[in-house]
């Protein structure tokens, strides 16, 4: 990430905020209930107004405010740049068969804490 407006020793730290904005909002949307709509989100992922990925961003933005000064402006444009093709990349990895990290099972078992094996769970939510 080369972007001037953020400072060099703090590049890392802003790379971990981005993902784990993006864990948060995912997280957030299956503690809320909306496992369906996260599962949609994976199986439709062109879709790039999706409110899931304008939580993201929005969340990025306002640590990048809130934790490294940078002003509101350009802190959603580094956040609009990064957060979307992050978000999309996942998506693509869920869908392939190469990298069992990423399917979407061991995504949801992960968010929801390897509380249990979700596969039956969304199979049932794919079809729905």
């Amino acid at each position: 990430m080369n972007n001037p407006a953020i400072a060099e020793k703090n590049r890392e730290a802003v790379l971990n905020d981005a993902s784990s904005s993006i864990i948060e909002v995912l997280k957030s949307q299956m503690e809320s209930g909306k496992l369906k709509d996260l599962v949609k989100y994976f199986q439709f992922g062109g879709i790039f107004n999706n409110p899931l990925i304008t939580s993201a961003v929005n969340k990025f933005a306002n640590k990048l405010n809130n934790f490294y000064g940078i002003d509101s402006k350009d802190a959603m444009e580094i956040s609009k740049k990064l957060i979307p093709p992050v978000m999309q990349e996942m998506i693509k990895q869920s869908k392939g068969e190469q990298n069992k990290e990423f399917a979407l099972s061991a995504i949801i078992s992960k968010l929801n804490g390897n509380m249990g094996d979700m596969s039956l769970l969304l199979n049932q939510l794919k079809l729905a």
